[in-house]
């Protein structure tokens, strides 16, 4: 069985490679059942996540340690295994913290391939996490984005961000005002774990696309209702959406929005079952919970390329 570290998945895949294996996985027949949810112990938390395609399953195995920040570990570790379905032996082990960070900026990505103007340059990023980083390098792998900039609560964090992609040739800025980093926006990419909104849809200008990738919890929040209320809304998943969307949850509960008003998710999209983009100044929003559909793409092509 082959064993990939975090820092060989970047050298054999690409974040386009992993967008259009992406795509393909939403077009395919992929089974993905409901992850497991176990608390394990004192602050701590057991996600399984099983998928399976034709050639292979896939199993991933998630930790939450909310008290691991004291001992200076990541809070959040993952593994994935991937088996070949002809004789279910387990053909590769990968590091899923990494191939998770990735595919989720992909599939925000792979949404604004649809969603955002196909002229979209200047993203402004939300959060300045460990997400951060890869929703800039994925964005501008389908849309010529030159300008990133980091609005973060803690603007040191932001400028760290900043100084990084401002390596990788970006025009990278840290920024404290968030109303005029909007009004300058073509894309905003919300990856923080707030339970407030922070984006004001009263701050949006026409034509923006909104990505949501944070607030993964009901109870969780990134915008307030009027951005979802200004909105075209589409998801990656329906069921998803309806059971963890904290963003759309909360904008149906003060009556900004009606979950029978999503136009439509990743799977239609990729299938040209229905449409994205309308005009160039409609504002669009993607929310994005997760599935194991995406492990289970990803991890196939990194197995492939190894």
């Amino acid at each position: 069985m082959k064993f990939i570290s975090a820092d060989e998945i970047p050298r054999l895949v690409s974040y386009k490679d992993i967008v259009e294996a992406l795509r393909e996985g939403f077009r395919a027949n992929i089974e993905t059942p409901v992850r497991h949810h176990h608390e394990t112990g004192p602050a701590t938390t057991l996600l399984l996540m099983p998928a399976w395609g034709a050639e292979f399953t896939g199993l991933k195995t998630v930790t939450v340690k909310t008290d691991n920040a004291a001992l200076g570990v990541p809070t959040v570790q993952a593994s994935y295994m991937l088996i070949d379905n002809k004789t279910g032996t387990p053909v590769c082990m990968m590091d899923g913290t990494e191939l998770t960070r990735r595919r989720t900026a992909c599939a925000s990505a792979l949404a604004s391939d649809y969603l955002s103007r196909k002229d979209s340059s200047t993203l402004l990023i939300v959060g300045a996490g460990a997400l951060a980083l890869h929703f800039a390098r994925a964005h501008a792998a389908v849309r010529p984005i030159k300008t990133v900039l980091i609005y973060n609560r803690t603007l040191a964090k932001a400028q760290e961000v900043a100084a990084q992609l401002s390596k990788e040739g970006f025009a990278a800025e840290a920024v404290s005002d968030l109303q005029n980093a909007m009004g300058r926006a073509d894309i905003i990419s919300g990856i923080t774990s707030s339970n407030a909104a922070i984006v004001k849809g009263v701050w949006l200008k026409p034509g923006t696309h909104v990505d949501l990738a944070g607030a993964f919890k009901p109870t969780m929040r990134e915008v307030d209702g009027d951005t979802v209320a200004a909105a075209r809304v589409y998801v990656d998943t329906r069921e998803g959406a309806l059971a963890e969307a904290g963003d759309l949850i909360q904008a149906r509960d003060e009556g900004r929005f009606d979950f029978k008003n999503v136009q439509g998710d990743l799977f239609e999209l990729c299938r040209e079952r229905v449409h994205g983009r309308k005009t160039e100044a409609e504002i669009t929003l993607f929310k994005s919970c997760g599935t194991a559909l995406e492990d289970l793409a990803a991890a196939t092509l990194v197995h492939l390329r190894s």
